[in-house]
This record gives structure tokens, sequence and C-alpha cells, in this order.
């Protein structure tokens, strides 16, 4: 298996929430959600992106925008618009495919999808940092990619009425529309652009970063993930260094407390256990590189979450199927 499918399984997508809608003018929706990718397609029409510090963004029909964090936003129908926003998330937390609001359909209206992507926020961190804030995949004049054409017309095919296995397909295929945004983007990366996604491009680091993500536990030295890229130590290490910002074995440490902490946060495995399970044969010694990347004991870490969880699932109103991923992302 290639290393970003690798780090997007690490991720665990859990598929998609949907909502559809007609927008005639003047209409505008706000959504946020910290930490976690959300997207808008542009069916019909046009709308613009507008952000807090970020020039207004045009989005024409077949355009897909895709925020990787869920920063704060408004899609509306024109940067200043005299409509009062709403707020979107509650009408994507419906079952099944999402809600459809169909509002007065003029030849000004917007046909407007928006999703938002469930997945593990601690595991996907790094690949959401490295990410712009705003990818944005243009439809070409109206016809938008291949791949994403494809998409459009299966998925209004499959919210056009109610079958069996529905939200499984639409899951499925919200996953590969926002994994194939960011392979598009992961290819328009350049070597030496600072950004740690370009280690997907080079052949040695990519195979070092397959290594850690496939086999975590394993007792990795430099001289082992260097001699598994075909380089010499010192080259693989400052080769590494260089393009992901963090030395080899700090990368694995992090890496390690990311899955350590997804233990710790959805099973109830022992602390021992689960520090057999990332690696490591003394649980002190976990513990201790535990705390020193998230500030807690694992004991502590995992109560302070299920805290988190039970408070959060206490406040959320009847269907809101999101919440808790918001809490993990808070």
């Amino acid at each position: 298996m290639d290393t970003l499918s690798l780090i997007l399984d690490d991720m665990h997508f859990d598929g998609v929430v949907f909502a559809s809608s007609i927008n005639a003018p003047p209409w505008s929706w706000r959504l946020t959600l910290p930490g976690l990718a959300c997207a808008h397609v542009i069916t019909r029409g046009q709308a613009w992106l507008v952000r807090e510090g970020a020039d207004p963004l045009l989005l024409e029909t077949g355009d897909l925008i895709v925020l990787p964090g869920g920063l704060p936003h408004l899609i509306q129908d024109k940067p200043q618009t005299s409509a009062t926003p709403r707020d979107l998330l509650p009408l994507m937390s419906q079952d099944l495919a999402g809600a459809r609001l169909e509002g007065c359909d003029t030849p000004q209206s917007c046909h407007l999808i928006s999703t938002h992507a469930r997945f593990d926020v601690d595991m996907a961190a790094p690949l959401v940092r490295a990410l712009p804030p705003v990818l944005h995949v243009r439809g070409l004049g109206e016809a938008p990619p291949p791949w994403l054409a494809i998409g459009l017309q299966f998925l209004a095919l499959e919210v056009s009425q109610r079958r069996p296995a529905q939200q499984a397909i639409l899951n499925r295929m919200g996953d590969i529309l926002f994994m194939q945004c960011i392979r598009d983007h992961v290819e328009t990366v350049t070597e030496g652009s600072g950004n740690w996604l370009a280690a997907l491009k080079d052949r040695a680091l990519s195979t070092a970063l397959a290594c850690i993500h496939r086999d975590p536990q394993h007792n990795w030295t430099v001289p082992d993930l260097a001699r598994e890229a075909c380089l010499s130590r010192s080259a693989f290490a400052d080769r590494f260094t260089q393009t992901l910002g963090e030395p080899p074995l700090t990368y694995l440490t992090r890496h390690r407390m990311r899955l350590a902490a997804r233990q710790l946060g959805n099973s109830a495995l022992s602390v021992g256990k689960i520090a057999d399970l990332v690696g490591y044969a003394s649980e002190a010694a976990f513990s201790q590189a535990f705390k020193r990347e998230h500030g807690l004991s694992p004991s502590v870490w995992r109560q302070q979450r299920q805290a988190d969880a039970a408070l959060a699932e206490a406040n959320t109103p009847a269907g809101d199927s999101s919440a808790a991923d918001r809490a993990r992302a808070a």
C-alpha cells in the first residue's frame, strides 16, 4: 500500500454527512467545524466563500471547495449579502443522506451540496496542518474534473430516492471525494517547498514513512529506516529532518502517541497493553513519552477524554450525530 493510503487509513474515515439546498438570493449559510474537514459543491449557479481575514472567493458551477480544518466561514450569494447567516450544521446532522432544503428555484438560485467528513481528528492533525486552509477544485467552465463529474452524477442519483444501504454508499462516496481532493493537492506540492507532504513524492522518505505507518510498534532505529530508504544514515536523517521538520525518531514517537491516544479514547485496553501495541516494552517509559506529548499521564488523559465525551453527549440535541466528533476536535 502506498504511503498516502496508509496515512489516510490511519485517519479512520467514517463517512460524511450531507445536506443539499436550493438557495434564492439573498441567502447565507454559516458553518464551523473545528478540526473536521468540510466541503461545498456548487451543482448549479454561483456562490461566494467568505472567511475572516481572507478575500471572498467566487465559486461557480462544478466547483468543489474543501476546508480541511473546518475553519469558520460563510457561503452566500455575494460577498456583502443582505441575508442573515443561518447555521448549516443542524441541517447536516440529520440521518440518511442529510436534509434537503428546497427554496425558491429561480435562474439566480444556487444549488449547493454541503458536507463534513468524520475521521480521527488526532490522527489527521499532521495532514490537516500541512494542507492549506482552503482547497479549491475548479469546475473548469461548468465542467468539473472527470473524477468530480462522475462523483457528482453518482451522488445526485443516490440522493434522489431512499434505497437500501444508502448511508453506507454515501459514506464511501464522500470519503472518496475528500481523498481525491487531498491527492490532487499532494501532486502539486513541489520538492523543497517546506511542506512535509513533499516527503510523499520523495521515494526514499516515502518508503521510510510507509514503514513507520505500516508497522509503528516495530523497534525502528535511524539506521533501520535509512536502510529501507536506501540512503546513508546521515543523508537520510538530514533529508528527513529538513523535509518533515523533525527527526525520524521524533516523528515515530509522535505517531505512536497519536495511536495511543486513539486506543485510550476508544478502547478499554489497559495502559500496559496499549504501551505494548505502540512499541514500548515498559509501561513507565510509555507513560513518560505520552505525558511529554500530551501533557497528561495516559490514565488521566483517558479520564478527561471520557468526561468530555459524556458532557458533549449530555448537551447534544437529539439527532446531532456529529457532536462527539466536534468534542474530540475541541
